[in-house]
Order: structure tokens, then sequence, then C-alpha cells
């Protein structure tokens, strides 16, 4: 595999990749401090539904970021974890989450202005 970010098979898109998909780091963030069930991180997570949720823990277990752990019972229950490599993203999902509280005032001062600059070119 090449270092080279332009290239379709390097490492850093790999890692692009998932932190590129909403949810992908905002559940990462959500199993920081332990399991989960389903229910508790719809609950903590604002704006998931059940599908994008169930679809989002599915795609990380793929990648080996999450461990679903099934426990026998009625009514079978369901948790979901960070894995040891799915730890090694919190560093920079913390990183880039400092990054936004720093700047997101000026982003979104900058997107404000080009409204403003659409919105009268469009009068």
């Amino acid at each position: 595999m090449t270092t080279d970010a332009f290239l379709s098979d390097c490492r850093a898109r790999l890692a692009f990749d998932l932190l590129s998909n909403t949810w992908n780091p905002v559940v990462l963030w959500a199993l920081r401090v332990g399991p989960r069930r389903p229910v508790e991180l719809r609950e903590q997570i604002g704006g998931i539904s059940s599908k994008v949720l169930t679809e989002t823990l599915r795609r990380l277990q793929s990648k080996g970021l999450v461990d679903r752990q099934a426990h026998p019972g009625a009514p079978p229950r369901v948790e979901y974890r960070l894995t040891t490599l799915g730890r090694t993203l919190l560093a920079p999902i913390d990183a880039v989450g400092a990054w936004a509280f720093e700047h997101g005032d000026e982003v979104m001062a900058a997107q404000e202005a080009e409204c403003a600059t659409t919105e009268s070119l469009a009068e």
C-alpha cells in the first residue's frame, strides 16, 4: 500500500474515509466510555435513526473498530464496545473536535458570508 494520499490504495485515504462519514466518529466517541446497547447509543446521540445507527455499527464492526457482544436471555441483549483498534481513533477524533471548537465560529462566519454573497448576486 502506498503513502501517496492521491492514490486510491493509500492508507491515509482509508483513515480519511473512516472519519469523513458523519456518524462513524460520533458513534466511536459515544462508545469511548464503555459498552453500550443500541438504545443507549440512540438516546446519547441526537439525530441518529435506528437504521443509520445499525448501519454505522455494522460498518465499524466490519472495519474492526467495534465489537458486538450478544448476551443470552429473554429478551436477548446486544452491546457494542470499542476494540483496541477502535480506541486508537479516539485521539484523532478528539483533535478534530478541538479544532472545530477553536475554529468553528470562523467556519460558520465564512459560510454566512458566502451565503450573503450568493443571495446578493441572485437579486
